[in-house]
């Protein structure tokens, strides 16, 4: 971008548009992965929807490339793009909880912190995510899973209403009753479909939650799977529990003699009597003699934000992911054999369930192509030096592929990683893909919103 036409965009519009030469350009182009490093050719922060209109009319009619971002928690960093304008969502984080009608309005660029502390205060809250730190908007539109998934489905299946900025410049309100195609496509298709600038979102009864942590040395890796493949799915929806390879943090809960180790583990939650949750693992043992076992009740907000310590922004992040509607043995035999190389005290793999209420939506009625998916795994090679970043891609690249013979080929949209094919995306939307093709046709037929897991719009008719 020239100077004339950025300074040609800093009259036209009215939030700050900040260049290569501002002083901020350094901090608006970090986000939470530092191993994004794009130099965007201007950032335009906006405060409201009127700027982010103002702001794609200006990107489309002077030709220029265009990124979104909202909580700025992209794991490829597809809230950036070199040399092109980032509209940027992130001052815009208000909530509004209204509790006669249990539900939520939520800004485009807020993160769930910012949801889960106003409606705590209310007593409610809606599924969404395992850290507060992530941003509601991408969360949402690829799916949205967590803590609640099992007892209230998926973010989408949340998702009451959204407004739009298409391509076009214009304004749409989108739900069931109104462009109800576009509001079928925004529930999994990720940021393909225009900028969202609100989520109306279903929210239930939470308050405390029963929170547990299970811990077992590496020798029972395969034992404690195989028993945590059978125990959860058959466990009342009231009950989550995601597992996980890992390496233990030095600090609280943990004692010190565990410090550094590899294990396995299950993050337990309950929406169910919080205190009876001792009562409902007392079958952790039958996986073996946990090396660590802790269960208490907890504020919904602070089991959200449990691991927000651990993983700051400006970590060197690389993900791959799959879904599984089973763990074959031969698949706990992969994940055995990789959890013995993590590549970094921080590098991990999870297993988050996505059965119970997410598995009783039907198949079609949302872009979300699985619904017969039991587990989303996600695979994370993780470190703050970025001299390791190769080694973390290497690692999570050989695991994910000799699990995806035992998967199911598809994956969360939000867990592909950069340098995935475009057949990637083409399998995790499965039978869908034409449909969301024909409905980004209708809406962005020049494909203005391509820095994304990109649908590419249907031929023309």
């Amino acid at each position: 971008m020239d100077g004339t036409t950025l300074e040609t965009m800093r009259t036209e519009l009215r939030g700050p548009v900040i260049g290569p030469d501002d002083p901020e350009y350094a901090q608006v182009r970090t986000i939470y992965n530092a191993m994004i490093d794009k130099r965007p050719s201007a950032v335009i922060r906006c405060h409201d929807t009127a700027d982010v209109m103002a702001a794609v009319d200006f990107v489309r009619d002077h030709g220029l490339e265009v990124a979104v971002m909202g909580g700025g928690h992209s794991g490829p960093g597809l809230c950036l793009a070199d040399d092109a304008v980032t509209i940027d969502l992130s001052p815009m984080r208000g909530v509004r909880v209204d509790p006669a009608t249990q539900t939520a309005q939520v800004d485009g660029g807020a993160k769930l912190g910012d949801l889960d502390h106003a409606s705590h205060a209310f007593g409610l809250a809606t599924p969404a995510g395992i850290m507060s730190t992530t941003g509601v908007g991408g969360l949402t539109l690829g799916g949205g899973h967590g803590y609640l998934t099992r007892k209230y489905g998926l973010t989408i299946d949340n998702l009451v209403s959204a407004d739009v900025v298409l391509a076009d410049g214009s304004f749409a309100t989108t739900n069931a009753s109104e462009n109800a195609d576009l509001f079928w496509a925004l529930r999994g298709g990720g940021g393909n479909f225009g900028i969202v600038t609100s989520f109306d979102f279903e929210l239930h009864p939470v308050g405390t939650v029963g929170v547990g942590i299970t811990l077992w040395p590496p020798d029972l890796f395969q034992d404690v799977l195989r028993w945590y493949r059978a125990f959860l799915p058959q466990a009342p929806d009231d009950l989550y529990g995601f597992f996980a390879a890992l390496t233990v943090p030095p600090g609280p809960p943990f004692p010190e003699e565990i410090h550094g180790r590899k294990m396995c583990g299950v993050v337990w939650s309950s929406t169910g009597d919080p205190e009876a949750l001792g009562t409902t693992l007392a079958a952790v043992g039958e996986a073996g003699p946990p090396a660590f076992h802790f269960t208490a009740p907890m504020p919904y907000p602070a089991l959200q934000t449990m691991f927000d310590g651990l993983l700051p922004a400006g970590l060197q992040w690389y993900w791959r992911g799959a879904f599984f509607d089973r763990i074959t043995d031969d698949a706990v035999d992969v994940h055995a054999s990789f959890a013995e190389s993590l590549p970094t005290d921080l590098s991990t793999m999870h297993l988050y369930p996505v059965d119970g209420a997410a598995g009783r939506v039907g198949p079609d009625e949302t872009a979300w192509a699985y619904r017969d998916a039991v587990w989303s795994g996600v695979i994370a090679g993780i470190d703050p030096d970025p001299a390791r970043a190769q080694a973390l891609r290497q690692w999570a690249v050989s695991y994910w592929d000799a699990l995806q013979p035992h998967s199911m080929g598809g994956g969360y949209v939000n867990f592909i990683g950069s340098g995935e094919s475009q057949d990637r995306v083409r399998a995790t939307y499965r039978g869908h893909y034409d449909r969301l093709a024909e409905i980004k046709q209708a809406y962005d037929p020049h494909n203005l919103f391509h820095a994304n897991q990109n649908i590419e719009p249907a031929p023309a008719h």
